[in-house]
């Protein structure tokens, strides 16, 4: 059976269009997928006309779903304001997915949905109130349990908390809620990644990790009596030394308190093959570990690397869970 593929244009102002088609050309295998892009007609035509050349052979010679190898489907013509968060391109983002999640509906366990990036600026604009894709998603399958999981060539990451300010992060850190944390990303090493033994790093909060509460008390009283519950867990560790002595390769995954504590290291190793997976949805979801690249968009330079990294991903955790 192909594996269906659902690939949303993220903002179309960005560069999403661009990778999309690039890493679905890259990706096209008529035997093992069938690729279904959520996209405006107009900004389609816009790229593939750009890009045909080299991709015709997956899209056909027309967007017509008669001729297109690739289904399109068409969710109505948006203004394109190339390299610049928009209104209408935040709601055209914001309706791409949606469309992907009801096309994924119907055959949840055989769909895998990769989202090419937004804008939460442009989100913003057009009133829509979530911060990114995780909580968008988490919020529609209503998942009480759902992780921002990194996947990299380098070393995989996961966060504990997401997309809120620093001085909000400790308040939502407690002792039980890493517990529940560290035992749910088990399970999903496990079951989406096989992997069986698993070694997990956590990272503390504070520089130094505290220093044995010299510099912040969390590691003390949060992180060390959860990681001591648990015999999978490690740490927690210095972060400026666990990344600058390379000690990652020695785990499975490493476990953030923070986004840019984990980020920043793994951007800097993973720009161009890093993936984002949201692990706790019945559908498998991932994206590009990128933004929408404004500055670039339309140049028609952008790297489709973490793109199509974030399709063979996708595929692969999907067939993982098939196996169980």
């Amino acid at each position: 059976m192909q594996k269906r593929i659902v690939v949303t244009c993220g903002d179309v102002n960005g560069i999403g269009p661009e990778v999309a088609i690039k890493a679905i050309g890259e990706n096209f295998d008529p035997l093992k997928y069938k690729f279904v892009f959520v996209v405006p007609k107009n900004v389609f035509e816009h790229y593939y006309f750009a890009l045909s050349a080299e991709f015709e052979y997956s899209f056909g010679n027309n967007i017509s779903e008669d001729a297109s190898i690739v289904d399109i489907i068409d969710i109505g013509d948006t203004p394109m304001n190339i390299g610049y968060p928009t209104v209408e391109s935040g709601r055209t983002a914001y309706k791409a997915i949606n469309e992907a999640l009801r096309l994924s509906e119907s055959n949840v366990e055989n769909s895998v949905i990769v989202t090419a990036p937004i804008s939460k600026t442009a989100f913003e604009l057009a009133g829509i109130d979530f911060p990114g894709h995780t909580e968008l998603l988490a919020e529609y399958f209503n998942a009480k349990n759902f992780a921002m999981i990194f996947i990299g060539e380098e070393f995989n990451a996961a966060l504990v908390t997401i997309h809120i300010p620093l001085m909000e992060v400790t308040s939502h850190l407690s002792k039980s809620s890493l517990v529940n944390f560290l035992r749910f990303l088990k399970n999903v090493l496990t079951n989406d990644f096989k992997i069986s033994k698993t070694r997990i790093a956590v990272l503390g909060l504070n520089p130094h990790a505290g220093e044995n509460g010299r510099i912040g008390k969390e590691e003390q009283d949060i992180i060390s009596p959860a990681i001591e519950k648990l015999k999978f867990a490690e740490g927690p560790f210095v972060p400026d030394a666990f990344f600058g002595t390379k000690k990652y390769r020695q785990f499975d995954i490493v476990v953030g308190m923070y986004h840019d504590q984990v980020l920043i290291p793994f951007k800097m190793l993973e720009m161009n093959s890093g993936v984002n997976f949201t692990a706790g949805l019945p559908v498998v979801r991932t994206s590009p570990d990128h933004g929408t690249a404004y500055d670039i968009a339309g140049k028609l330079i952008a790297n489709p690397g973490s793109m199509s990294k974030a399709i063979q991903y996708g595929v692969q955790i999907s067939e993982n869970r098939e196996a169980r």
